[in-house]
């Protein structure tokens, strides 16, 4: 299959386009390579993707530009199967900062490639969403059903784009899935998540830093289970229309995660505490049996695992990955 992965240069979006290439498919990239993070990064996952096109039978192409251009997005949707809209700007705190901007992108850019599919009738439009939909739990874990009152301008914008994942589907018969991410982490993850910055703190002799008391809460999910359920959406119309939950449920406090981070490398430092964003969530725990139950999506990576995996995997790449932390 042809497939475009919008934001395929970035921290999901690559794991995406890496796969599909590795599964020989052909892969068209779209990234703005906006430097939110060091760009660095997405130039390895590029370069990466590259090197593994040459040894298998898919291809990779890398469009670079911003899916808020729709003549752009119309040119590169024309002659796809399958969409995997993983653009968008990131973070709870930069959307406080910047409601304007992550608008733009995030709902204008995507209604781009909503019109794109609908007018070259691909075959499905595979959309990145996340639980700040949800919002303050008005009971845990989230189901689908859970009412969504996002707090901060990143989770409207992406409800926003699921209300139109929705419409798409209902009215002009456009095959959508939203997919709402809890908290995703693995190799070449965004500098500023909590993981990698523990681990990159701790390497160097410096403390973790944990904003609020620690009591707070993450359904954190392993990055290779969110790629298998990306893939059964390549070839299956079961979950065509729905927004579907993608997490662990297996959730962690905060400081403990500090704590198994500092363990792991650094046993005789203190955690340190900083002041909390009021936008971040206070807990998300995923319910994902509308995705079991779809899909047979059983995540196998259970936080302590994953972790040790990440540290083990940034040690060996820390000659390049380290200074892009550190420089971001």
């Amino acid at each position: 299959m042809k497939a475009l992965v919008t934001g395929g240069a970035g921290f999901i979006g690559g794991h995406i386009a890496e796969a599909f290439v590795g599964d020989g498919h052909d892969v068209v990239v779209l990234d703005n390579f906006e430097p939110y993070y060091h760009t660095g990064i997405k130039e390895h996952t590029v370069e990466r993707c590259r090197a593994l096109a040459e040894d298998s039978a898919g291809s990779y192409e890398l469009a670079e530009g911003d899916v808020r251009d729709a003549a752009f997005v119309d040119s590169l949707v024309a002659d796809v199967d399958v969409i995997y809209h993983q653009a968008a700007q990131a973070g709870v705190r930069t959307s406080v900062e910047q409601p304007r901007t992550v608008t733009e992108i995030n709902v204008n850019g995507t209604l781009n490639v909503f019109e794109a599919a609908r007018a070259a009738d691909v075959e499905r439009v595979v959309m990145a969403s996340s639980s700040s939909v949800y919002g303050k739990p008005q009971y845990l874990p989230y189901d689908e059903e859970h009412p969504n009152e996002p707090v901060s301008p990143y989770g409207v914008s992406k409800l926003a784009t699921e209300h139109y994942a929705r419409v798409y589907h209902e009215v002009y018969g456009l095959p959508t899935v939203s997919l709402r991410y809890f908290t995703v982490y693995g190799p070449r993850m965004r500098p500023n998540m909590a993981i990698s910055n523990f681990v990159s703190r701790c390497l160097h002799g410096e403390p973790p830093v944990v904003y609020g008391d620690g009591t707070q809460t993450r359904d954190f999910t392993y990055v290779d289970d969110i790629l298998w359920a990306n893939r059964e959406l390549l070839t299956t119309d079961v979950a065509d229309g729905e927004a579907v939950n993608l997490g662990s449920t297996d959730r962690i406090e905060i400081k403990t995660l500090a704590e198994e981070v500092r363990d792991q490398l650094a046993p005789d430092l203190e955690i340190e505490y900083g002041e909390r964003n009021e936008a971040d969530a206070e807990h998300t725990h995923s319910d994902i049996s509308k995705a079991n139950e779809l899909l047979g999506y059983e995540p196998t990576t259970s936080i302590r695992e994953g972790v040790s995996r990440f540290i083990d995997w940034y040690r060996e790449n820390e000659d390049w990955y380290d200074p892009l932390v550190r420089a971001s």
